[in-house]
């Protein structure tokens, strides 16, 4: 058995989560696994088939979840699964990445570092059930929408309306919203969902005020300092090679933005990038993000942080 607290890294997707988790993984005592809770994963880290995306899991259904999630914090790799789902190159190179992160995990005996955004209405069973330290990250709304206008990427809502034990005990009072927003919304849809998620989050701290609740801009803006202080929260060793890595990630030297094609990459101008939103978004768009984000945005984000 792998004691060693395993740490998930979670947010709203678009949220800084993969930059959050690849510098956390800088530290090399970690194993960094991705998205176990991706509705496309890959059988071979997580052998149950998820049917939502942010799946929510408790103890009313853990039945479905505990045992695969203590196998993957483990470092228990389903080989035969993964052969027999292979349907392409890409598939076997994905393959031979996770069963060497696995078998590399299990052999140095290292730290699992789960990053997974969709695990985030989750984050109190991972805490309670398999000792996860919580690490919430927080994007401006702005930034989500411009994140999901640019790249086109819209989100049904169908995957929380269907999910009977997450509407009652959170989303209840947010149906009809849903039931509302035309598919093609895509502003719309991404203020709710920002809205729902870091409402509950802010929610959740209260419960559990050990999470740590990071927001990309400060990351973004001095990232040294910011996760020298992650760092030691997680109680993890900072050293120079980290810091390098965390360095050349967010250097001056780096795009500004991103091509759509590498919507995953982390190396990134991590400063310049911070208003890409507000030549993404029309005025009349970000006004509308802000409004629909009221109750909730003013908890995380002051009023000079829209300007």
């Amino acid at each position: 058995m792998n004691k060693k607290s395993p740490i998930l890294v979670t947010g709203a997707h678009r949220s800084g989560t993969t930059w959050v988790g690849r510098m956390l993984a800088a530290n090399s005592q970690t194993a960094y696994i991705s998205e176990p809770l991706n509705i496309l994963h890959r059988p071979g880290v997580n052998r149950v088939k998820v049917d939502n995306w942010y799946q929510y899991i408790t103890s009313e259904n853990e039945s479905q979840y505990l045992e695969s999630f203590l196998e993957l914090i483990n470092f228990k790799y389903h080989l035969l699964l993964e052969v027999n789902s292979l349907r392409s190159r890409r598939d076997l190179m994905r393959m031979g990445r996770d069963f060497y992160i696995f078998a590399n995990g299990r052999l140095y005996r290292k730290r699992t570092l789960l990053k997974d955004p969709f695990a985030l209405f989750s984050i109190p069973w991972f805490a309670e059930k398999l000792n996860c330290q919580v690490v919430v990250t927080v994007r401006h709304p702005g930034g989500f929408a411009g994140s999901l206008k640019r790249l086109n990427w819209p989100f049904d809502f169908q995957n929380l309306l269907r999910q009977s034990g997450l509407m009652r005990d959170h989303l209840e009072a947010d149906r009809a919203e849903m039931e509302a927003v035309p598919p093609g919304d895509i502003i719309g849809q991404s203020a709710l969902l920002w809205r729902m998620i870091y409402r509950f989050v802010h929610s959740t701290i209260h419960q559990f005020p050990d999470f740590r609740i990071v927001r990309h801009e400060d990351l973004s803006l001095d990232p040294v300092t910011g996760y020298q202080a992650l760092y030691k929260s997680l109680d993890m060793k900072f050293d120079e090679t980290v810091e390098n890595i965390i360095l050349n990630s967010s250097s001056s030297e780096n795009p500004s933005k991103l091509a759509n094609n590498r919507t995953y990459s982390v190396k990134l101008d991590s400063r310049a990038a911070l208003d890409n939103w507000k030549k993404i978004l029309t005025p009349e768009e970000a006004t509308r993000v802000r409004k629909l984000t009221e109750g909730v945005s003013e908890l995380f984000y002051s009023d000079a942080e829209w300007k």
